[in-house]
């Protein structure tokens, strides 16, 4: 996978943010993820960006997400022409009276199609796992299963503290 360009040496110099004795990255990145059943999916094709909601699942280790779509959908199609993608994931409807503390993470990468065999059940597993109601919907064979390798993320508080964090076992 070809990497993404970085920020710079400013954006991740120790200066840059304003270090508060919070847990991790990682650990709150994680919390943020786990708390959130669905994701915006961001994609782009013909010229043009589209956003859909999708329900996720993400491996323990942050490096890959699944979702699963119709192929009839424009979804399938963008993901058809352009393997890049964007996965936004916020607590905001927690704070509707608050923006201040509206906590979010996008995640950056490649989508790749999951292919029947034995990657297939293992990825539709995690995606039922978590969201048991899809159970029948993934096994149709007008649905296609979908994972993005995570080149990195961007995770924001207070709508301008923003940091970026990769995951080690960033596939590719």
């Amino acid at each position: 996978m070809t990497e993404e360009p970085a920020l710079g040496v400013d954006f991740e110099s120790e200066d840059f943010f304003s270090r508060e004795h919070e847990e991790s990255l990682p650990l709150r990145i994680r919390r943020l993820v786990n708390s959130q059943p669905f994701a915006v999916l961001c994609t782009h094709g013909n010229q043009h960006p589209y956003g859909s909601v999708v329900a996720f699942s993400m491996t323990e280790d942050l490096a890959v997400a699944v979702f699963a779509t119709p192929v009839t959908t424009r979804k399938f199609q963008l993901l058809s022409q352009s393997d890049r993608v964007a996965l936004l994931i916020d607590n905001r409807c927690q704070h509707l009276d608050d923006m201040m503390h509206v906590e979010a993470v996008t995640a950056t990468g490649k989508a790749i199609r999951v292919e029947e065999g034995k990657d297939h059940e293992y990825w539709m597993r995690l995606l039922t796992t978590r969201h048991e109601y899809l159970s029948g919907f993934v096994q149709s064979p007008t649905v296609a299963l979908f994972c993005i390798e995570i080149a990195r993320y961007f995770h924001v508080v207070r709508f301008q503290e923003v940091r970026q964090w990769t995951p080690k076992n960033k596939p590719g």
